[in-house]
């Protein structure tokens, strides 16, 4: 079995310090920030063979800020892997993941999360493919060049832009996968309007379940199915639960606020203090379990079967984790979940990461 994540925002942590080479401290310890739900010795205990760092850039940045941001978070990826090379090793294909797997090894792939670095260049969209990156999630919170967001209250283009049409059939040439994550409605039906590969939401849940503007509808699931696509299964509790993603809306905001001012000045035991009481009152509120995680699974495998699903977590870019999956160690409490809801052994193999890759290889072999 090839247990894979196929995003995180690990990244980020490592852009702020963290040492993934030691088990990193869970938690909330101003002072001894970060805190991460991501090193390479709790990946290993999750059983987890291969995991996508997102390399995440903000809509508010400027483009040449998101460009560098981009490069500084790759570099930082690159930096951790070789300071840890009995742990993980880099890899751009299911074949060098596979490889790495048999010599114990964790692989670690590269996905873009934001169109933004490339600003209005296909250029840059080829350099970062030859650095790594292989999939791009076309935006995030709001819209961009390529295309409009799913939580933008104003459309800019109704859709995919002329631009990002471009931008996919490059993908397309290059081999990369198009992430529908994050982007609007409309924009979902023009990218498998316009993509000629199978398409990928790398993180994303089922809005049948949790009604939100983040999760794919039903329609949504058995039209990305039917190109051969895949729907990653994202961790946030707000996105399993609805009930849960209202009771904490506030608190995260406020929790978010308070960080940002701790970052600035970690020193300051009042910002210490604020950010402690902001996270400890989220952290009161009771989490959805992490079975919940796998009642999407069973909806998107009701809906289109088992061979289009699998686990994409966002771990180190969400507030709170499901309780019982507070961080990737605990991975193996879904594969688990899976065995206990009657799922094949074969099954359980394409939703922990077969199903992904060989979305991977058809659309790195549909660019040959």
């Amino acid at each position: 079995m090839f247990l894979l994540d196929s995003h995180c925002d690990a990244p980020l942590m490592l852009a702020k310090g963290a040492d993934f080479g030691r088990r990193v401290e869970q938690g909330c310890t101003p002072g001894r920030f970060p805190v991460t739900h991501v090193d390479f010795p709790r990946m290993k205990k999750g059983g987890v063979n291969g995991s996508f760092f997102a390399i995440y850039t903000s809509n508010a940045l400027s483009p040449d800020q998101a460009t560098r941001r981009a490069f500084e978070l790759i570099s930082k990826v690159y930096d951790a892997v070789e300071q840890n090379p009995s742990r993980a090793a880099l890899a751009t294909t299911p074949a060098q993941a596979r490889y790495n797997a048999r010599n114990g090894l964790i692989s670690i792939f590269l996905g873009m999360e934001n169109g933004a670095p490339i600003q209005r260049d296909l250029s840059l969209l080829r350099m970062f493919n030859r650095l790594g990156v292989t999939y791009l999630t076309l935006t995030h919170a709001r819209s961009n060049e390529i295309c409009d967001s799913c939580t933008s209250s104003e459309p800019r283009w109704g859709g995919v832009s002329p631009f990002g049409r471009e931008v996919i059939a490059e993908m397309n040439r290059l081999g990369m996968m198009v992430d529908v994550s994050h982007i609007s409605d409309a924009s979902f039906w023009d990218v498998l309007k316009y993509s000629k590969a199978p398409v990928i939401a790398s993180h994303s849940c089922c809005r049948a379940l949790c009604d939100h503007p983040r999760n794919l509808t039903d329609e949504m699931i058995v039209a990305l199915a039917e190109k051969g696509g895949v729907v990653q299964v994202n961790f946030y509790p707000s996105f399993l639960d609805k009930a849960y993603g209202e009771k904490v809306s506030a608190l995260i905001d406020a929790e978010e606020d308070a960080q940002a001012q701790w970052l600035g000045n970690p020193s300051d035991p009042v910002l210490q203090q604020r950010l402690q009481a902001a996270v400890t009152a989220l952290n009161a509120v009771p989490r959805p379990s992490y079975r919940k995680i796998v009642d999407h699974i069973d909806h998107v495998v009701r809906l289109v079967g088992v061979k289009h699903v699998g686990l994409g977590s966002d771990f180190d870019g969400i507030e709170t984790c499901p309780d019982g999956l507070e961080d990737i160690g605990k991975m193996q409490r879904i594969i688990i979940e899976l065995r206990k809801r009657g799922y094949a052994e074969q099954d359980i193999r394409h939703i922990a990461g077969g199903n992904f890759l060989r979305v991977m290889e058809q659309v790195q072999r549909l660019a040959e």
